[in-house]
């Protein structure tokens, strides 16, 4: 099953994607993880992707469906596929549609995650993370047993420059005007399932939410 997983930044399907992959056997690919490697890597394309980041703006179309075609091409998908934080404007949801029909591989379905925008500043503001092996926490939510410190390595935890609540305002307003717009877009394809699943729920009740819809498709 080939899946593209929508939602807001701080809706929760970066957690929801590798729960799922860890579940289905889907080979997953998180956009800002790929982002984030390319962006530390210090060439100039990672310098130019800082730029965008940092200031919590999406980065061009070009840019990222170059860089998402050919991650999406070089992974053995047999087992299924998931797709995280990519596509991100119209423009790219089709440019993946024309590289996945080159490869005969079209999407099974498209599902959205949902939240409201106070939560997700709240998520969001308050996440930390490990440096060292990236290992996440939150402040309020899941706090590590000694104060910034990570569980797993003893490292000092930082917050991201993007994890800030006037970055993350400027997502999501980005997100309403740019992203939300792909959802218009699969829904009137036609033929391609679409799920909405409430992520204003606990983190559990999402994943059960999710499998279900997507178990209903039968493709899993």
């Amino acid at each position: 099953m080939r899946i593209v997983l929508m939602g807001p930044p701080g809706s929760g399907k970066g957690t929801q994607a590798k729960r799922l992959a860890d579940r289905y056997g889907m080979k997953h690919l998180s956009s800002g993880d790929i982002f984030r490697a390319e962006k530390s890597s210090g060439s100039e394309l990672g310098k130019a992707l800082a730029k965008y980041m940092d200031a919590g703006q999406l980065v061009p179309d070009d840019v990222v469906v170059e860089i998402m075609a050919k991650a999406i091409t070089a992974v053995d998908s047999k087992q299924g596929l998931l797709l995280d934080g990519f596509p991100r404007t119209v423009a790219q949801a089709k440019a993946l549609d024309e590289t996945l029909a080159k490869a005969r591989s079209p999407l099974d379905g498209v599902a959205e995650i949902t939240a409201d925008d106070s939560a997700i500043v709240r998520r969001i503001v308050g996440r930390r993370s490990c440096p060292q092996c990236n290992k996440v926490y939150h402040t309020e939510f899941m706090p590590p047993r000694k104060d910034m410190q990570c569980d797993a390595c003893g490292a000092k935890l930082v917050q991201r420059a993007d994890d800030t609540e006037p970055v993350v305002e400027r997502r999501l307003a980005a997100y309403h005007q740019q992203t939300e717009p792909v959802m218009g877009y699969y829904r009137g394809r036609g033929g391609l399932p679409v799920l909405t699943i409430d992520g204003n729920q606990d983190v559990k009740d999402v994943t059960a939410d999710l499998t279900g819809a997507l178990e209903s498709l039968g493709n899993v």
